[in-house]
């Protein structure tokens, strides 16, 4: 038997090199850059739906891109500019 989602759940990825933060909660998840607060969100109604697929596959045609900064681009969100350096 499978644990109930209750409270949300966070975990870091790393795709392409790049850190993110996947959170998991009851009503959908989201995926961030890791120091980050704006990024995808995504409700579990809409993902079941295919509403999130449609919506993914027109900013794609629109955009040309599949990438992370481009679909936050098109939803109002400023791409995640590079960290600076420590000396």
């Amino acid at each position: 038997m499978a644990t109930k989602l209750e409270k949300p759940l966070k975990r870091e990825i790393s795709i392409k090199g790049e850190a993110f933060v996947v959170t998991l909660a009851p009503e959908g998840f989201k995926l961030v850059g890791k120091g980050r607060r704006k990024g995808l969100e995504i409700a579990w109604a809409d993902l079941v739906s295919g509403e999130a697929a449609l919506a993914r596959a027109l900013s794609a045609s629109i955009t040309g891109d599949l990438h992370l900064e481009a679909a936050a681009r098109n939803v109002g969100h400023k791409p995640a500019r590079p960290r600076r350096r420590a000396r």
